[in-house]
């Protein structure tokens, strides 16, 4: 079991906006307004990520080019180019000034992405210069039945074959159960703190005690101002993947500066 450590893991709260807001002028709305709300030069304590739909990245990167919130993507093309209609690569995300991208998100998975998929994802944003958000989580169903550890921890197993262990200094994971995204069902602060040592323990596995000492893994699925500090008070927990609380300047402050 992972035990308390020597590493000071910068925290990260990282908003992914999905499809949202409706227009252009909504998301650079919203873009200013956390800008307004958070400062240019305050955040220094942790990283700040918002993630809008691709149309937006270009406009909402530079409505933020002067503060210290960086942008992410929602997803990418495991392919750097080519005959691949309606995908976006990694290159072309990191032109408009993303940073970093999703991989895996459980309603992509939903969709039909493979733990294949995924890991093709996340070792093609390394290779472009971006910093992969591993999603992973399970279902209230595998919950029930006992898998959750060994569904979670294989599907990051999976997500970071062939990734070496300096590669991973860039890499962050994201635990999401399913069951409490967009369900107003929040896991425990205990079980959320339980599921990210079980990562943590997984990475140790994989590389080494170190590396995973060294890896911020967040949790996601409903997390809101009221209830961010009990999580971060989870020592394996080292910020959070927000939904619908990112999609107000007021809640995703609250995020920000709740811990």
């Amino acid at each position: 079991m992972s035990e308390t450590n020597d590493h000071e893991r910068r925290p990260v709260i990282a908003g992914n906006w999905k499809m949202n807001p409706r227009d252009l002028e909504s998301a650079g709305d919203l873009a200013e307004g956390i800008a307004s709300k958070l400062g240019y030069d305050e955040i220094v304590d942790k990283d700040v990520i918002v993630i809008p739909p691709t149309p937006f990245i270009s406009d909402v990167s530079q409505i933020l080019e002067l503060s210290n919130i960086q942008v992410g993507a929602q997803a990418m093309s495991p392919e750097n180019g080519g005959a691949h209609t309606g995908e976006v690569s990694g290159k072309m995300l990191k032109s408009v000034g993303a940073t970093h991208v999703l991989a895996g998100h459980s309603e992509r998975r939903t969709g039909g992405e493979t733990d294949v998929m995924v890991n093709a994802q996340v070792r093609t944003a390394l290779d472009q210069s971006l910093r992969p958000i591993l999603c992973v989580g399970e279902e209230l169903n595998v919950r029930e039945a006992g898998d959750a550890v060994h569904t979670v921890c294989a599907q990051v197993a999976a997500g970071l074959k062939g990734v070496t262990a300096e590669q991973m200094t860039e890499v962050i994971v994201a635990y999401e159960p399913v069951w409490a995204i967009g369900t107003g069902m929040t896991a425990s602060p205990e079980d959320a703190g339980s599921m990210t040592e079980s990562i943590r323990d997984q990475i140790s596995l994989l590389y080494g005690e170190d590396v995973a000492q060294a890896t911020r893994i967040l949790y996601g699925g409903s997390v809101k101002p009221s209830n961010i500090g009990e999580l971060m008070k989870q020592k394996d927990v080292d910020g959070a993947l927000v939904g619908g609380a990112s999609l107000k300047a007021e809640s995703f402050e609250g995020l920000v500066k709740g811990f």
